[in-house]
């Protein structure tokens, strides 16, 4: 795990704006999340802008953690 983080802070270094630091600080966050609740990322990721109001409406259940949960996998589909 910490190799990841070594490995982030090295690539971070490209950055050009701060702003685009910051999401990518973001989206590696949210890409750890979904591995370590084995969450595929691509279809994770996929579904949040598929089902963008859903996810407006109740952001708790598309968290990675809950995402797994068949039921959500369902309406995502």
């Amino acid at each position: 795990m910490l190799k990841l983080a070594v490995l982030h802070r090295k690539n971070a270094l490209f950055y050009k704006t701060e702003r685009g630091a910051s999401t990518g600080d973001v989206l590696m966050s949210v890409i750890r999340t979904c591995r370590l609740n084995h969450v595929n990322v691509w279809e994770y990721l996929l579904s949040l802008v598929r089902n963008e109001r859903a996810v407006g409406r109740d952001p708790q259940r598309w968290l990675p953690w809950n995402y797994a949960a068949p039921e959500v996998r369902q309406q995502a589909a």
